[in-house]
């Protein structure tokens, strides 16, 4: 036993010492080339619901490239900035997608200029919004001197223009 004792200690020694070399050489290597990263605009404090989104409210954030699906999220802040927060945004989190939309430009409960125009007539009429809208959008309106609810469409100018039947 005592000739097999002073052999394994120098088996175990052995062993340290190349792992030791091994470490060594691990951390002497050349650092793999880095991962490609992407720079995206994240919110800097918390965000709520129906919060205008401020350029002063971004950071630029680092993320590696292959952890963040880019379709998903906003990639520049000129395509973030003046939008409105539909949920919580957090800070130092990629914005997604369906995380922010348009302001609204027709306000539910607040009166809307409605315009009608066909082959050189043009009318105009006040009517009040039943629901929000963004440029784009179709809105329901109800017409203040009949009462009839209408539909049309938000123009950027801020008027609901409706089709021709």
């Amino acid at each position: 036993m005592g000739a097999i004792m002073p052999h394994s200690r120098q088996a175990w020694a052995a062993g340290l010492a190349m792992a030791v070399l091994l470490l060594l050489m691990l951390l002497l290597a050349v650092q793999p080339a880095r991962a490609a990263e992407l720079e995206l605009p994240v919110p800097r404090v918390t965000l709520y619901p129906g919060d205008v989104i401020g350029d002063d409210q971004l950071v630029e954030r680092a993320f590696i490239a292959h952890t963040v699906t880019r379709s998903a999220v906003y990639e520049t802040r000129e395509m973030v900035v003046g939008k409105v927060a539909r949920r919580t945004l957090l800070p130092g989190q990629p914005i997604p997608v369906n995380g922010i939309r348009d302001p609204y430009v027709v306000i539910q409960g607040k009166a809307a200029m409605v315009v009608f125009e066909a082959a050189g007539l043009t009318i105009t009429a006040n009517a009040m919004a039943l629901q929000n809208g963004g440029i784009g959008d179709v809105v329901s309106l109800r017409n203040v001197d009949s009462g009839t609810i209408i539909k049309g469409t938000v123009a950027s100018d801020g008027t609901v223009r409706l089709a021709v039947p």
